[in-house]
């Protein structure tokens, strides 16, 4: 596990998000002051940098893009677009192989050069999200695709105060 630097931390009032892979928790912090926490569901192949790799990355992201502010709730994305369907569980049978991008979606830019930004590593490139999964997907296991899914009610709340240009680490 890397540590970060005291240099790196938000400022102490600033708004960021903690992500521990091991634990496989959220904790939303003004400061160091925790404000909201949550289970979550990370790579089922673990973490990991490389592209490919279906790997959860670690280190210091920003939210580059918050998507979805509009959609209704269980909102079907693909490629960052709501693709107009709403998920219902016979929507999933008929997927069963399709990793459910649902509801919103907050995209992750690594910050570390040669970590999690740039090459093989990019997180961005990689399409690094939190996003919202079917009710029936268990939080607190590692199952996703190298993404960070939550619950649907708790990426609402996170959405609804996590705004583009948010810090995260992500660790474990």
């Amino acid at each position: 596990m890397r540590t970060p630097k005291l240099s790196e931390l938000p400022p102490l009032h600033a708004y960021w998000l903690e992500i521990d892979t091991q634990c496989q928790t959220l904790t939303s912090w003004k400061g160091e002051k925790a404000l909201f926490s949550c289970l979550v569901s990370t790579a089922k192949a673990g973490t990991g940098q490389d592209e490919s790799s279906g790997k959860t990355p670690h280190g210091w992201h920003y939210v580059r893009a918050a998507i979805g502010g509009d959609a209704p709730l269980s909102a079907v994305f693909r490629g960052r677009r709501w693709t107009g369907e709403v998920y219902t569980p016979s929507l999933g049978q008929q997927y069963p192989e399709r990793d459910w991008i649902l509801t919103r979606i907050l995209w992750l830019c690594g910050l570390e050069r040669g970590y999690n930004r740039g090459g093989c590593v990019d997180s961005q490139r990689r399409y690094i999200y939190l996003h919202g999964t079917p009710q029936s997907e268990p939080m607190g296991k590692p199952l996703s695709h190298g993404c960070i899914r939550l619950s649907q009610d708790d990426l609402l709340y996170v959405f609804d105060h996590t705004p583009a240009g948010t810090p995260v680490w992500l660790h474990g």
